[in-house]
C-alpha cells in the first residue's frame, strides 16, 4: 500500500490523515563543526502501541491516549563525537509545531531530543524538525503496521515489504527491535538508515536487530 508514513499515523477512531503540504529538506551551516563526521542519519520509528504497554510512564501521553500507531522518537545523527547537546532551544512556528505533533506528539519529548542531539546536526532546530518529516513523508509503510488487531510476522516478510514500498532502500538499510511482552517477541522499533542527502543507505555495523525470525505486532485498538 503505497502512503506516507504520517498518513497513516491515526487515532484509534478513524484513519488519521494529514493534508499533502510541501516541505523541503534544508540544511544550513549554522553547525558547520558537525559536518567533518556526520555520516549519516538513523530515524527512530516507534511502535506506539507495544511501547505504551512497555512503559507505563507514557501512558498518559498523548500518543498512547489517542491510540497512535507509530511515533518518531528521532532522527539520530551518526557522527564520532561523545558530545552532542546543545543550550538552545527548539523553537517553532505554530505552523511547523502543528504538523511535527503529527509524528512527535509530545512537547517534552522533541525539548529534549534537541537538547540532546542539536550539538551534532548541520541544522537549527526547525530545520531539523522540518527534516524529520520530509523524511517521514517519504518513507512508506507496510499496512501490517498500522493495523488494528494483533498478529505475528516473519521478518523476512515485513523487510521485503519496505523494500518494495520505499525504491532505492537497500536490503540492510533497515533494523528491526524487539522487546518481551508476556514472553513474546514483540516489535518496538524500526530504524531507517539515511545519508546525509536524504537517500537511504546501508546501516553501520553498530545499528543492529534483535528481532527473531518471527515477532508479534502489536495493534493499536
Amino acid at each position: 500500500m503505497n502512503v506516507f508514513f504520517f498518513q497513516m499515523i491515526r487515532k484509534r477512531c478513524c484513519a488519521y490523515v494529514l493534508g499533502a503540504t510541501a516541505l523541503f529538506f534544508v540544511l544550513s551551516t549554522s553547525h558547520a563543526h558537525a559536518t567533518a563526521t556526520l555520516q549519516g542519519y538513523v530515524m527512530h520509528v516507534q511502535m506506539s502501541p507495544a511501547i505504551c504497554v512497555l512503559d507505563r510512564s507514557s501512558a498518559k501521553q498523548r500518543k498512547c491516549l489517542e491510540g497512535y500507531s507509530l511515533t518518531i522518537a528521532g532522527l539520530m545523527p551518526e557522527i564520532n563525537s561523545s558530545n552532542c547537546t546543545t543550550q538552545s532551544s527548539p523553537v517553532l512556528s505554530p505552523l511547523q509545531a502543528k504538523v511535527v505533533v503529527r509524528v512527535m506528539p509530545e512537547d517534552a519529548v522533541r525539548f529534549q531530543l534537541w537538547r540532546t542531539i542539536g550539538g551534532c546536526v548541520p541544522m537549527n532546530a526547525s530545520q531539523y524538525f522540518r527534516t524529520i518529516i520530509n523524511f517521514a513523508e517519504k518513507l512508506k509503510i507496510p499496512s501490517e503496521l498500522t493495523a488494528y488487531e494483533d498478529r505475528n510476522i516473519q521478518q523476512s516478510y515485513l523487510k521485503a515489504q519496505f523494500l518494495k514500498l520505499n525504491a532505492g532502500m537497500p536490503s540492510d538499510g533497515i533494523r528491526f527491535s524487539c522487546q518481551k511482552i508476556k514472553s513474546r517477541p514483540v516489535l518496538t522499533e524500526i530504524r531507517v538508515c539515511y545519508k546525509t542527502n536524504g537517500e537511504y543507505k546501508q546501516c553501520a555495523s553498530q545499528v543492529v536487530s534483535n528481532c527473531p525470525s518471527a515477532f508479534d505486532i502489536k495493534g493499536s485498538y
